[in-house]
């Protein structure tokens, strides 16, 4: 598989197809359409994003995978504030879900970001799929999720070896998260149309 996979950095020119991509991944999996092209879109002129960290993966030259990471921090108890990072969205075009194109571009983006200095990345996801990485239930190791401080959804993976001993403190997720929903709904409005549906898979259904 690794011989036709190439993974690089973003590129300007790759933008809009990125964000075609990130549409097609999210679109109608967590609500009806979806936010996260436009948190993409936005994010890349925000000083929290790591530019280095937003990834491609091409296979035969298609761009079938992007993963993008943020600066992030947590407040420790103490009154610190920690620096860490945290990723997403992260997309797998759903027709080629599956082969572990997903890991691979996880594994590879991870190791980048520990190489560039990240001793911690904290997530909100699925610890069933994100355990199999190294990720934990962030509340375990006195870290939580100050909207929610009882998750169980929000994870942390541990980047260098006792980085969270003795450290207690919580998170807020990074500004450039919060989508405004209207203008979101314009941001879409230049893709092709896509309908929208209530799935009783999605969030609150």
């Amino acid at each position: 598989m690794k011989n036709s996979l190439t993974v690089r950095t973003e590129e300007q020119k790759d933008y809009r197809a990125v964000e075609n991509l990130t549409r097609e991944a999210f679109w109608n999996v967590y609500r009806p359409g979806c936010l996260e092209h436009f948190v993409l879109n936005r994010f890349r002129s925000r000083t929290d994003f790591v530019p280095q960290l937003s990834l491609v993966l091409e296979k035969d030259g298609e761009i079938i995978g992007h993963i993008m990471y943020a600066r992030a921090e947590i407040a420790a108890d103490d009154g610190t504030r920690v620096p860490i990072m945290t990723f997403g969205p992260f997309s797998i075009h759903p027709q080629y879900r599956g082969n572990g194109y997903g890991a691979y571009l996880l594994n590879f983006s991870m190791e980048k970001a520990k190489d560039m200095g990240a001793k911690a990345l904290a997530i909100t996801g699925d610890i069933s799929l994100y355990g199999k990485f190294g990720f934990e239930i962030a509340k375990t190791r006195g870290i939580v999720y100050k909207a929610y401080p009882d998750a169980e959804f929000f994870l942390i993976k541990e980047m260098e070896k006792g980085f969270l001993d003795n450290l207690c403190g919580s998170y807020t997720d990074c500004e450039g998260y919060l989508a405004d929903e209207k203008a979101a709904e314009e941001f879409d409005k230049s893709f092709p149309p896509k309908e929208k549906l209530i799935l009783p898979t999605q969030l609150g259904q």
